[in-house]
Order: structure tokens, then C-alpha cells, then sequence
């Protein structure tokens, strides 16, 4: 009989309990313990499910629980120290997004994961979404032609966070997404916003992605919407998507509309645009919930000894997006250029040959590219 990963969730605040609850209900794994240093947390998760052990001390639940994999959903600023202690325990480690806090925190560990052979992934959840995953058959398949660019809005009333703003909070899951659709890491970053209930806390952000080819994406986050929101919009050439993730059922719609500019004309009377406006159709999607499907990759990957789709380079592409956010909005908006093979970002005022040098303001931010990496794409049976 194979054995059984033994499991243990470390957080059972807001996202906590529903990686208990998708790792306890999956065949190949067992969940073992879970921690929390809040104990009326432990003890409710401990009266769900009695046969798992609660604990309050993160270091005795890494080291003396006998865990093969350690699930890491704290607040952000604890997922590095956590990470590592995870990783240097030799234990397999599930991170929930954002990877860490800053880029360099991201480099060590998957140092550190890559040195002792060791699964390190980043719950980029909605890469293992059936709607996402449709929309990146339909792109790789031609039908939408070449995209020109992607508009995505991510909307609600809080949940107010303290420790990151909220292009840090909701914008991973449209840049993750992004990237993964385009293929390709972004050049250059805007990005504009303002605290309005937590000083120096951004609570609504404006970032704009510049890709190769003219192609750029927009994304919009905020905690101070009254209407949750959370739309993503697809142009191609040929035809456009509109994905609404809140919507029960068609998730997704194809539009079979488009403009062209006639190639040739001798005066301005016959210049038209031609606006064609065909059918629009929802593809059928299987659903199945995407938290369920990354954990069951998570543990394929350990099984198989593979990579995962959103792995730590992954984490790291986001990361360094968001830390360009970062300088951007402390520079009112000013772009923060990705180039040249040595992972230098070029701030406005300095040049290719003379980068910036590191910005300290909150926190030190190395800024990096990955340029010519293409994202991974999801395998179609993951």
C-alpha cells in the first residue's frame, strides 16, 4: 500500500481553514497537525476535526510532528521566516501567495529548496481554475488571433489588510494570470494609488503591465468598492473574452467582434473602420474547485519528484512585479523599466549602462527581471 504525505497546515485564519479542509479530502495525503498561535483558532479547527493534532508553537510543529510537507498560510511578513524553517527541516513547503516580502527572501529559498530537492510551490490558485485554463486553451489555440491587451478589475469592501497594501493583496491573482496567458514577463510598470483608511497603506491602485509587441495589460484593485467585482477582459484580434469569476455559471463569453482599419485608401471620404459584430457564445466548463486541484498538484509534484506549475520561480516573477509596484507608486506613477540580462530595473533618470542603485524606503527592494523567461504554462491534465 503507498504510503500516505503526511500534511500540516501552519495559519487557520481566513484562507487556513480551506487548505485543512481540501488536504484532509484528498486520498494521497494525510493531514496531520495544524498550528496557529492563536489557540481558539487551533481548537476550532481541533472541534472540526478531532483526529488531527492542534498546536501553538510553530517550531514544535515543524520539527516534531513528523510532517512530510508544511502548508504555509500566515500573513505575509511570516511566510519567509516560516519558508525557511520549513525547507532547512527538509520538508516539502506550499506557500500562500505573495511568495515573501521581497525578492531577495524569494531567491534563498528556492536556494535553499533546489539544494536539499525539495517541492516549493505558491498558491497562484487561480492558474488551476477550469476558467482560466479554457481561456489559455483558447489563446494558445489562435481563436482570439494576437492579443492586444487585457483589462482586469479586482473589486470589494476590504478585507482591509495592515501588513501589505492592496495591489500586494489582490493583484497577484490577476498578474498571475496575466503572465501566465501571455507567456512572457512584462517590461516595463505604472503604477498609481492611495491610502485613504490606513495611512501609508495603499487601499486602491491603478498598475498598468507593458508587454513586447505593443501589448499591455491594466489592473485595477480596491478595498473600497460597495459592489464586489471581479472581471477580466481579453482582446485579440479576432475576437474578445470577458471572464467574470463571480458568476455561478458562464463564467466565460466569446465575443466575435472586432474593428480593422482598411490596408489601403486615397482619401479621407473612404477611410471607414470596419466593425464586425458576430455571435457571442459561452464555452462549456467542467468545475471543479481550483484550491482542490493545486493541492493535489502539490502533492503530485512530490510524488512525481516535478516541478509545479506555480513553483518558486514563479513566485519570484510576482514578487519582483510587485516590488516595481512598489517604487512606482512612491514615484507618483513613474514607470520602473524591466531590461538588460543582469535582473538591474532602470528607474527613470538613470540609463541602461548606469541602473539605479537599491531604493530603501519601507524595506530595501532589489528590483529584478527575468528577461526572456516565458511563465510556465499548466499542463492540460494538471
Amino acid at each position: 500500500m503507498k504510503r500516505q504525505i503526511a500534511i500540516g497546515v501552519l495559519g487557520c485564519g481566513y484562507w487556513g481553514p480551506l487548505l485543512v479542509r481540501n488536504f484532509r479530502g484528498l486520498p494521497d495525503c494525510r493531514l496531520k497537525a495544524v498550528c496557529d498561535v492563536n489557540a481558539a483558532r487551533v481548537k476550532h479547527i481541533s472541534t472540526l476535526y478531532p483526529d488531527v493534532e492542534g498546536l501553538t508553537d510553530p517550531q514544535q510543529f515543524v520539527n516534531g510532528c513528523g510532517l512530510d510537507a508544511v502548508v504555509i498560510a500566515t500573513p505575509v511578513k511570516d511566510h519567509y521566516s516560516f519558508a525557511k524553517a520549513s525547507l532547512l527541516a527538509g520538508k516539502h513547503t506550499f506557500i500562500e501567495k505573495p511568495m515573501a516580502s521581497s525578492s531577495e527572501q524569494c531567491e534563498e529559498l528556492i536556494d535553499i529548496a533546489e539544494r536539499k530537492g525539495l517541492v516549493l510551490m505558491v498558491d497562484h490558485t487561480f492558474l488551476y481554475s477550469a476558467p482560466v485554463r479554457k481561456i489559455v486553451e483558447i489563446v494558445q489555440a489562435g481563436d482570439l488571433g494576437d492579443i492586444r491587451y487585457i483589462n482586469s478589475r479586482r473589486l470589494n469592501l476590504g478585507l482591509f489588510q495592515r501588513d501589505i497594501n492592496v495591489a500586494w493583496d489582490l493583484a497577484p491573482h490577476d498578474i498571475s494570470i496575466i503572465l501566465h496567458i501571455l507567456g512572457e514577463f512584462p517590461t516595463a510598470i505604472n503604477c498609481q494609488g492611495n491610502a485613504h483608511v490606513t495611512p501609508q497603506v495603499q487601499d486602491v491602485t491603478n498598475m498598468s503591465l507593458s508587454f513586447p509587441h505593443k501589448r499591455f495589460a491594466t489592473i485595477q484593485s480596491s478595498w473600497l468598492e460597495p459592489r464586489k467585482i471581479r472581471e477580466m477582459t481579453i482582446v485579440g484580434t479576432r475576437r474578445m473574452i470577458v471572464y467574470d469569476d463571480l458568476r455561478t455559471r458562464e463564467k466565460i463569453r466569446i465575443y466575435d467582434a472586432r474593428v480593422e482599419r482598411p490596408p489601403h485608401y486615397d482619401t479621407f471620404a473612404e477611410f471607414q473602420y470596419s466593425y464586425h459584430y458576430g455571435d457571442s457564445y459561452i464555452p462549456h466548463i467542467q468545475q471543479e474547485e481550483p484550491l482542490k486541484v493545486a493541492c493535489q498538484h502539490f502533492i503530485d509534484c512530490i510524488e512525481t519528484n516535478s516541478q509545479p506549475v506555480t513553483g518558486g520561480r514563479q513566485g519570484l516573477e510576482m514578487i519582483r512585479i510587485l516590488e516595481a509596484a512598489s517604487v512606482s507608486l512612491e514615484m507618483n506613477g513613474a514607470p520602473v523599466t524591466f531590461a538588460g540580462s543582469n535582473g538591474a530595473a532602470l528607474i527613470p533618470g538613470h540609463t541602461k549602462d548606469r541602473p539605479a542603485p537599491s531604493l530603501k524606503r519601507k524595506r530595501e527592494l532589489r528590483l529584478g527581471s527575468i528577461a526572456g523567461h516565458r511563465a510556465t504554462r499548466l499542463p492540460a491534465n494538471a
